[in-house]
């Protein structure tokens, strides 16, 4: 189950979920260890991975549709909305687009590149990806 690749609408974009990150990167055709933002169910499950710097930790809690990249190097988002629903099973997982590294969404190709296709009432549709800023202890600096 943990090296299974999900096809699901995100609370961002139609995008590949798994906890094996290398089988990710492969269907992407990036190298096999490079970093992928983690998506995670809740606060608590955050704080498993991560200390948030207190003078951040009211803007992480309020956050939506952001990433956070902490000291540790980990890209971490909380995950809000209808998307929430998809990890009563995991507690987190890898989170990529679902589409070819700097193409567009291609539905058919997204569908044969994973094992399972995870749909609701919104269907799966391209948008914008969510916006990323690195964390220091003081200071935040926004990265995309």
């Amino acid at each position: 189950m943990n090296d299974l690749i999900y096809l699901a609408q995100t609370d961002t974009t139609a995008g590949f979920l798994s906890q094996d990150r290398a089988k990710l990167n492969a269907i992407k055709g990036r190298e096999k260890d490079q970093k992928i933002i983690r998506a995670v169910k809740d606060l608590a499950t955050l704080k498993s991975f991560v200390r948030v710097p207190s003078a951040h930790k009211v803007k992480v809690r309020r956050a939506k549709k952001t990433t956070f990249i902490y000291q540790n190097g980990e890209a971490i988002r909380v995950v809000f909305g209808d998307h929430r629903s998809f990890f009563t099973r995991l507690s987190w997982a890898y989170s990529t687009s679902a589409n070819r590294t700097k193409e567009r969404f291609d539905e058919a190709w997204a569908n044969d590149k994973a094992d399972i296709i995870a749909l609701d009432w919104r269907g799966l549709f391209e948008s914008p990806p969510s916006k990323i800023f690195r964390l220091g202890k003081k200071r935040v600096r926004k990265v995309r």
